[in-house]
């Protein structure tokens, strides 16, 4: 709602008022005038009618325009999380670069904020560029950088594509030597940060080293996420323990490494031992300690964070509403996890968010419930994924719906612009398969315009095991699966129970001595594991290593000699 004339002029005679004093510098009056402005213009549009006003009443010298400048700032960062639009993002830096065109005499803070502009606007390439002339411009004109035009113009450096982002990072490095700055810690961490994103991983560690005496817990927070995001988890770790100090983000980041190792048991640990310390988990924590215990399948232990969870008022964000959503229905709660996503409200609910939901529903065999949150969700104006459909053509193949599938396997780039991957291919394999459409699926597999993987013919081929009487089309789909992966012995397997429906026995026992002979083949033993007093207990067919194996068996065969009494 535009503001009344009566209330710019007081911003105006105050931010005057303040600065009629003797012997102030330009960089006080700029900073006495940002405060009075930044202070009364909560919006951009209550900036641009200050900036109409001053332009009126013939204000627009260089304090007031850095002012404007800094404000706008202020303002972008506050609402950036509000509207990332690409519009907003061109008017906004349009602006922004108008009101330092103006300026007639631009120092370093002038140049900082109209680099900065352009940083936190995102805007890709080429624009990315757009700092690092800005940046050139001022060492034109001899003006010295400082402590914040170097992590300003390294942060452009970081959108940029790899290629050109090493080359302009190593050259602000070579300034930031020549001008005294490298060892100032803001400085310091801009530089490690941009060679772990660039993939230059020696100059991340060599700058890392040097920089010893100025280091800090934002230093080690940088390299223990490159680590983790790199894979490399040993690493990320001896970095962790050689911390003095931690905070939130050093124990999430460790954390979240170990979830994604798949060693969720330390994972878990961690997370405890970081509330025990007294730190509160942020929820990079939370959602990896939940992704731990739906990877264990440890109900309790997830139940215990979402306890956590509630017990300290923690806000549920789109991020952790689908960390609990996944966990739930990874542990076989479907409803439960149904339920935290019922009563969250739209602005709660990101894609992901929908996504583990219609995946949960897929998994437990709730093909109409995945359709109908899929149609829910693109009625609420969400844009579906490959994701999104992989778990809606899962749900389908498990509850039988082909028509269905079949109308949204062919929806998906006509209607949605998702491109048709690998793995939508091998569901609907597997859907048709299972439906006895066989020739149906070979068909399609045939029109592909890539090359089937093992999931796709692998997914025909379960279909041909399925329905007996396909054992050309099981022929070939298993000689494609040996092709790709020639170490599966389940291929054998499931050709000798084709063949053996088929009546053709010859071919029965040539399947299982030619399997004999592949010495490189691997049997896959089927696991399970379950979990009891807080203690998980890992089987594999057929072995005899868990420390109560004897009573097992017994209890085992005493059913199985029961069954038998009973027929």
């Amino acid at each position: 709602m535009p503001k009344a004339k009566g209330h710019f002029l007081s911003i105006l005679i105050k931010a005057t008022c303040m600065n009629n004093k003797h012997n102030i510098g330009s960089r006080t009056k700029i900073k006495n005038t940002t405060q009075v402005i930044s202070s009364h213009c909560k919006t951009l549009n209550h900036l641009h009618q200050l900036h109409a006003h001053c332009l009126v009443s013939g204000r627009n010298d260089d304090v007031f325009l850095n002012a404007f400048l800094h404000t706008l700032i202020s303002l972008l960062i506050s609402s950036l999380n509000l509207d990332r639009t690409r519009g907003r993002s061109i008017r906004s830096l349009t602006y922004a670069v108008s009101l330092f065109n103006l300026v007639r005499n631009p120092t370093t803070f002038t140049f900082n904020n109209v680099i900065r502009a352009h940083t936190i606007l995102s805007l890709p390439s080429p624009s990315s560029l757009s700092p690092l002339v800005f940046f050139a411009r001022m060492r034109r004109l001899a003006l010295p950088p400082d402590s914040h035009t170097f992590p300003f113009a390294l942060a452009a450096c970081a959108k940029l594509d790899p290629t050109f982002s090493l080359p302009f990072s190593q050259a602000l490095h070579s300034q930031a030597l020549k001008t005294g700055f490298s060892d100032d810690s803001f400085v310091l961490n801009s530089l490690i940060r941009v060679y772990a994103l660039s993939g230059c991983s020696p100059s991340a560690l060599r700058v890392f080293d040097q920089g010893r005496p100025h280091r800090d817990v934002v230093s080690y927070n940088i390299l223990i996420d490159h680590h983790v995001k790199s894979g490399d988890i040993t690493s990320a770790r001896q970095l962790f323990d050689e911390m003095l100090e931690r905070d939130s983000v050093s124990w999430g980041t460790i954390i979240a490494g170990y979830s994604q190792s798949k060693n969720c048991d330390e994972a878990i640990s961690l997370f405890h031992e970081m509330v025990k310390l007294g730190f509160i988990p942020d929820s990079v924590a939370l959602v990896a300690a939940l992704s731990a215990c739906a990877k264990l399948g440890d109900l309790d232990r997830g139940r215990d964070v979402h306890e956590y969870i509630k017990r300290n008022g923690i806000r549920l964000n789109p991020f952790l509403t689908t960390g609990l959503v996944d966990f739930y229905a990874k542990c076989g709660c479907i409803d439960i996890a149904k339920e935290i996503f019922d009563t969250r409200a739209s602005s709660e609910k990101s894609l992901c968010a929908w996504n583990a939901m219609i995946v949960g529903f897929a998994m437990h065999g709730l093909g109409e419930l995945s359709l109908s949150y899929f149609r829910r969700m693109t009625k609420e104006g969400i844009k579906p994924d490959g994701v999104t459909f992989l778990g809606v053509l899962v749900g389908c193949s498990h509850s039988g719906l082909v028509e269905q599938a079949q109308e949204l396997f062919y929806d998906m780039e006509r209607c949605y612009m998702v491109p048709k991957e690998l793995k939508h291919y091998g569901c609907m394999a597997d859907l048709l398969g299972r439906a006895g459409r066989i020739h149906e699926a070979m068909d399609m597999i045939r029109a592909m315009p890539m090359w089937g993987d093992v999931y796709v013919w692998g997914g025909l081929l379960a279909g041909c095991r399925l329905h007996a009487g396909n054992v050309e089309v099981a022929e070939e789909a298993a000689g494609r699966v040996m092709e790709l992966r020639p170490e599966d012995g389940g291929v054998y397997s499931i050709m000798a129970g084709v063949y053996a429906s088929a009546e053709q026995w010859d071919d029965v026992v040539r399947i299982r001595r030619w399997k004999d002979s592949k010495r490189a083949v691997k049997r896959n033993a089927g696991c399970s594991l379950i979990r009891l007093g807080g203690v998980s207990h890992e089987f594999v067919a057929g072995d005899d290593l868990h420390p109560q194996s004897h009573e097992i068996y017994s209890l085992l065969n005493g059913i199985e000699k029961h069954q038998l009494e009973a027929f």
